[in-house]
């Protein structure tokens, strides 16, 4: 919403691989890992569309530390009737809603974006 080209986040394996779905899906340009001596840190680039309208206009946190949401794979979200990407934390790691559903494999919904 700040309208940066950029954005400097924490490294995690989880948020590796859910900046890997955004750019699979759409949402981001590219991003990258970097090192120093004494942290790693993942630089996601954004994209912004026409009249400098950002790719991603929302995204909601569903499952939290103090109430997880855990769906069957019949019962996978859809966001805004196809426009979004839900994603999913499964035994099979993390994927899509579609993916989710199309592999027949429930799991936790960690968010939802626009």
């Amino acid at each position: 919403m700040a309208r940066h080209s950029s954005v400097m986040v924490p490294h995690s394996k989880i948020k590796e691989s859910i900046v890997a779905l955004l750019k699979e899906e759409g949402f981001v340009r590219d991003f990258g890992v970097s090192k120093t001596p004494t942290h790693k840190a993942i630089k996601i680039n954004l994209i912004y569309g026409e009249k400098s309208k950002p790719a991603i206009t929302g995204m909601h946190r569903v499952s939290r530390p103090s109430l997880r949401t855990y769906t069957k794979h019949n019962q996978t979200p859809r966001v805004y009737g196809g426009l979004g990407v839900a994603i999913m934390s499964t035994s099979k790691g993390i994927m899509t809603g579609r993916k989710a559903w199309s592999q027949k494999v429930g799991g936790e919904v960690v968010c939802i974006v626009w």
